[in-house]
């Protein structure tokens, strides 16, 4: 099975898929535990959920389960939130804290993983950011998330429903920002919050240089918007994902048309 998954379109608008992949090769699978087998930190149904929001939108997925190795983590090894419970490069826990594996992979391992899939995954989507900045002098990309709305290990509380992350500004420019925040704040019956628990992984972080002309915004939803339950099996919720599409399609046509605006100002 190849690590990522393409479809290129002709709009400024890159839409990222790190974290929807279920594939775990069969020898990685045998290490993980029960508990890892599950899978239970998948970003269920988010492809399905904004497939067909916005004509043109080039899509960049990654096949493989971030159990095998985290594709939004950066490759070093880095804490993308030092001093906070997160989970690393390949985790070693799941979300609630509990361990995945009965034979954790080893540093030699680690680094096959990097080459074999998160490599490609980011040789990729730095290819299509590329390929369609140079058709638009600009490029958006738009990072598609989901986590469960409550994980005492992670945050207190329950999440917003929109959890728009740019790394306090950093990563877009603001009229981007600013807009998609509205068009949350707006929707109604749902929260929403910028830069709050989730300020953008390592991805909207390393491509997001508004100077250059490469905007990122990272959406992470609250999996209560669009799935039946928070727990397995993880089905898709058709009613709920019908309510929440229209929202999620208007902030990509609006960030779609604001990027001939971001011309020229890098």
């Amino acid at each position: 099975m190849n690590a990522v998954e393409i479809t290129q379109g002709n709009s400024p608008i890159v839409l990222g898929f790190p974290h929807t992949g279920t594939h775990v090769p069969s020898d990685i699978e045998a290490r993980l535990n029960a508990r890892g087998r599950g899978l239970d930190d998948t970003d269920w149904h988010i492809h399905q959920l904004y497939d067909g929001l916005l004509d043109g939108a080039t899509s960049v997925r990654a096949t493989f389960h971030r159990y095998v190795i985290d594709a939004n983590r950066d490759p070093s090894g880095v804490s993308l939130y030092p001093g906070q419970n997160t989970t690393g490069l390949v985790p070693l826990t799941d979300f609630d804290g509990n361990d995945i594996w009965d034979l954790p992979p080893t540093e030699a391992e680690i680094e096959t993983r990097r080459a074999t899939f998160h490599a490609p995954y980011h040789a990729a989507l730095r290819a299509e950011l590329e390929r369609v900045h140079a058709l638009h002098g600009v490029a958006i990309l738009y990072d598609c998330h989901s986590i469960r709305s409550n994980i005492p290990f992670l945050f207190d509380g329950t999440l917003p429903d929109f959890n728009i992350g740019t790394n306090l500004g950093a990563t877009c420019d603001a009229s981007l920002s600013d807009a998609v925040e509205d068009i949350c704040t707006q929707a109604q019956g749902y929260s929403s919050v910028t830069n709050g628990r989730f300020k953008g992984g390592w991805t909207t972080r390393a491509y997001g240089q508004p100077e250059t002309g490469f905007h990122a915004i990272q959406m992470e939803l609250a999996q209560s918007t669009h799935l039946n339950t928070e727990a397995a099996p993880w089905s898709y919720d058709q009613a709920k994902a019908d309510k929440l599409r229209p929202h999620l399609a208007n902030i990509l046509t609006t960030l779609a048309a604001l990027a001939p605006t971001l011309r020229g100002t890098s």
